[in-house]
């Protein structure tokens, strides 16, 4: 199957200018849902991970399947305000905003292995800041994993140093 044919293309959405890559088409798509996640789960069934984290919200829906399938827990990386217990935090600026994300204090132990998952790297804000949670908490970084990448948003260059997988890349087309 051709993963990338079941993204949508939103032109100037949110603001003018941006292209918006929405994967709710491919994820309502059953047999590119299934497709995706099996391509993650194929990667890393063999790479003795700990833990998955999941970037909010999307990151969410990809790590909370790979983490079932490989059979650890899964970790959720929330935007400020939404976890209750003794969280980390770290900022980020993104293409069109910034904010603040959050994770458990207590969610990994220093030496777990994790691959850090969400849909889409563009320039690499939430995905460094996550990078920088779980290097806090001593966690070791297999991966970051990504359905899409922007390669012309450079965020691979704000993964300070971590290894990347991309399913599929968007340029500025």
């Amino acid at each position: 199957m051709d993963l990338k044919s079941t993204v949508a293309s939103i032109v100037d959405w949110p603001i003018e200018g941006v292209i918006f890559r929405d994967l709710t088409t491919l994820m309502k798509n059953p047999e590119a849902l299934r497709e995706s996640c099996d391509i993650f789960y194929e990667r890393y069934k063999d790479k003795n991970i700990d833990k998955v984290v999941g970037i909010d919200a999307r990151g969410f829906v990809f790590g909370a399947v790979l983490a079932y399938k490989l059979g650890v827990g899964f970790i959720p990386v929330r935007k400020k305000g939404k976890l209750p217990a003794d969280t980390i935090e770290e900022s980020y600026s993104l293409e069109y905003g910034s904010g603040t994300l959050e994770m458990h204090k207590d969610s990994l132990d220093v030496g777990d292995k994790v691959v850090i998952v969400d849909d889409l790297i563009a320039t690499g804000g939430t995905a460094g800041a996550t990078v920088n949670l779980v290097k806090k908490l001593g966690a070791e970084i297999v991966e970051c994993a990504f359905l899409i990448e922007l390669p012309d948003l450079k965020g691979r260059e704000r993964l300070n140093g971590c290894k990347m997988f991309a399913m599929m890349e968007f340029d500025g087309e």
